[in-house]
């Protein structure tokens, strides 16, 4: 963990930003909890564990700053709440996912999938792609197991 905390405070000193106390704690319950899709309210939950000082708007403030500086990627899965999700390390692009409709979970693919889409789509468009998104909906292998298992 502490490797990947100098990473990114040597992103943010690139971008003339300190990793302050309260910034630091942010990062370290993402880094804790990267497999969760955490919302900002839960995220500024489990960091007022760690600094209860720290208030809600300052968590909010610090997740869009990592947004923008593309140290997290703000994610929503189609029911109206932002997810923060750390880019992985070394990662030119979003990681893609699968969102069960069924009971909600969410599981990460980190293959890119889309090269050869964005080769496509700069060679046809002419549209320079910087970043690309890919969610699919649907249900999970365990919920569809169980309802296999529920007919039979």
């Amino acid at each position: 963990m502490e490797h990947r905390i100098d990473q990114i405070k040597k992103q943010l000193h690139a971008q003339s930003y300190k990793l302050t106390p309260q910034r630091e704690a942010t990062v370290r319950v993402l880094l804790e909890r990267e497999e969760d899709h955490l919302s900002a309210e839960d995220i500024y939950l489990l960091v007022k564990e760690k600094a209860p000082e720290i208030g809600l708007a300052t968590v909010y403030r610090t997740l869009e700053l990592l947004s923008e500086l593309k140290i997290v990627d703000k994610i929503n899965f189609g029911d109206g709440v932002s997810r923060y999700d750390l880019r992985k390390e070394g990662a030119e692009h979003f990681h893609h996912h699968l969102v069960c409709i069924e009971c909600g979970s969410v599981e990460e693919i980190e293959n890119d999938l889309l090269g050869d889409v964005e080769k496509i789509v700069e060679r046809d468009w002419g549209f320079q792609v910087k970043d690309h998104r890919l969610t699919f909906h649907g249900i999970c292998r365990k919920c569809h197991d169980g309802a296999t298992t529920l007919k039979k």
